[in-house]
Formats: structure tokens, C-alpha cells, sequence
């Protein structure tokens, strides 16, 4: 049988591979700030330099996103239950991409990251030390770019493309009909907590209302100059418990023979710190992907809450 790592050599392998591991880059700001079109921007000219770039959008873990599309359109999502799968969601994305291709040497562009989820569900009243806790243990970005701007310039911006969604428009909360007025009195909420956000996690700012060219300009010298925030002072929890549960090459103690080797368990069933089995499955570059099971029993747990409207 295979020896679980010992933390001391978790912790070295950490260390070691802070050097080569890619840069995690966050960004953030309220709907309408054209953080996306930024996003596209930069992973352009990354592969235009040879870096190799992978983007993870918010909500869109495979396993997730169609369990939230259903509770979203059938409006049925307590505020909790709200935070909650939006959380198993992020879960699932650090362990099965994000943290996999930083190990890679990758570079990770996300497109909203935990910061979305501690403005909007704190302007939907929820305590920011719930939060954090219910996405522990937290991988921090080593750059969080915010684009800033007013609720009004959102909400003008919104309003000339689309009616916003009862989630988005936080009409859950609000108890305005309109879409566009629940938005106005909803996203005032969000930026405010937004803005607080940026003061106590030292993001950069970017003015969202500057030339789409100047912007791009900005985000290139940030990125050209950001520093990694090392893993073992800001993340180690986050890729300890990867590591633990995952069969990524060197994390593993040397088996005595090769009959041990074949009689390996799957990935994840020895963590310490989650009941059960992990699921996994693999990666592009074959690497495994696992996911903690606490985190998918969650999931189910809230999705079989309620059933009906």
C-alpha cells in the first residue's frame, strides 16, 4: 500500500516547485466592465509570447453548471443555497483545472474568481467570515486585476445589451419586479462591497471607462510586472489538500516494489482531510483531476432540497 505524504514533504514539494509553477491572475468587477474583452485580450498576446494560457470562467465547471442552470431558472435558490453550489462550483474548478495547470507552469486566467462570490453574496447579506470559510481552504490569485466602475455606468451598460437574469439582478433580495430596477438598487450593493474588497485584498485597479487599447496597455505592464504570491505563505492549504488527494507526480512517497505500485488505491482515498473517496478524472495532459467528495455530496444535498418551485 502506498504511504500517504507526510505534511513535511508536502511542504517541500511546495517550495520546490514555486519556481516553476504559472502565475494565477483574477479578474474582477461588476457586470458590464469589459473584463472579459480584457481577458481575451491578454490571453492573446500571452500565446503571442509563447506562454501557455489556460481560462476558467465563472460558474462553468462541467459538473456543476447544469445542476445551477435548472435551480437559476426555476427560482428556487436560498441565499445560502445560493453561495453554497456557487462554492462547490469554484471547488471543483481549483482542483480540476486551476491547480493542475499552475503545477504545470501554466498560466491561469480567471474570469471572476472568489471575489465575485464574496460581493455578491455579501451584498445579499451574508457574513464575509462565512464565506471565506465556506471556500476554504482559499487559493489566492497572485494578481487581482478590478475593474472599476459606478453602479450607474453598469447599469447603463446592462440595460443597452439585455434585461439582466433574477439572480443577476438580485430580484431574490430586492423584491422588485423590474429586472432593471432590482440591477440598480442590487449592483449599488455589490460595488460598494466591491470597493471594500479592493482595499483589504490590494487589488489593481483598472478604470473600466478608458479606451478598450488603454486598458489592454495597462493590463500588459500589471502582468509584466506581477510576482507570484508564494504558495507557502499565502496558499499552502489550498495545494496541500490537492496534493494529498491527487496522484501528481512527485507527491507520493516511493513504493518498496512494483506489486505496490500496481496495487495502488485511486486518487484521493487516503486524504486525511475528507470522508470517502474522491472522484477524478483525467486531464488533457494526464494529469488527475479530483474534486474533495464533501464538496459533491454538498452539492446534491442542496440540489435535492427542494424540489419544486
Amino acid at each position: 500500500m502506498p504511504r500517504t505524504p507526510t505534511p513535511r514533504r508536502l511542504r517541500r514539494l511546495i517550495a520546490e516547485r514555486e519556481s516553476s509553477r504559472g502565475l494565477l491572475i483574477a479578474f474582477e468587477g461588476p457586470d458590464g466592465s469589459g473584463k472579459t474583452t480584457q481577458r481575451k485580450l491578454l490571453t492573446r498576446w500571452l500565446e503571442s509570447t509563447n506562454h501557455d494560457v489556460v481560462s476558467t470562467r465563472w460558474a462553468s465547471s462541467a459538473l456543476v453548471k447544469p445542476m445551477l442552470k435548472v435551480r437559476k431558472r426555476i427560482r428556487t435558490l436560498s441565499i445560502e443555497e445560493y453561495s453554497l453550489l456557487h462554492a462547490v462550483d469554484f471547488r471543483h474548478r481549483v482542483e480540476t483545472s486551476i491547480l493542475p495547470a499552475l503545477w504545470a507552469g501554466k498560466t491561469v486566467l480567471a474570469d471572476r474568481y472568489l471575489f465575485t462570490a464574496l460581493a455578491r453574496d455579501a451584498a445579499r447579506g451574508l457574513d464575509l467570515d462565512w464565506l471565506l470559510h465556506a471556500y476554504s481552504p482559499l487559493l489566492w490569485p497572485d494578481l487581482v486585476i478590478y475593474f472599476s466602475m459606478t453602479p450607474e455606468d453598469s447599469r447603463r451598460r446592462i440595460a443597452s445589451t439585455r434585461a439582466p437574469h433574477f439572480y443577476e439582478a438580485g430580484q431574490d433580495v430586492t423584491g422588485i419586479d423590474d429586472p432593471l430596477a432590482s440591477y440598480g438598487r442590487f449592483i449599488d450593493r455589490v460595488v460598494t462591497e466591491y470597493e471594500n474588497l479592493s482595499v483589504v485584498f490590494q487589488f489593481v485597479t483598472v478604470d473600466a471607462g478608458d479606451a478598450v487599447y488603454r486598458q489592454h496597455t495597462r493590463v500588459r505592464e500589471l502582468v509584466e510586472k506581477a510576482e507570484k504570491r508564494p504558495w507557502p505563505t499565502f496558499s499552502e492549504d489550498a495545494v496541500e489538500e490537492w496534493l494529498t488527494k491527487s496522484n501528481t507526480p512527485g507527491a507520493w512517497s516511493p513504493l518498496t516494489d512494483r506489486a505496490a505500485r500496481m496495487s495502488r488505491p485511486l486518487p484521493g482515498t487516503s486524504s486525511p482531510r475528507s470522508s470517502g473517496s474522491a472522484s477524478s478524472a483525467p486531464s488533457v495532459d494526464g494529469t488527475p483531476r479530483v474534486f474533495s467528495p464533501i464538496w459533491w455530496r454538498a452539492a446534491v444535498s442542496i440540489a435535492t432540497f427542494r424540489s419544486g418551485p
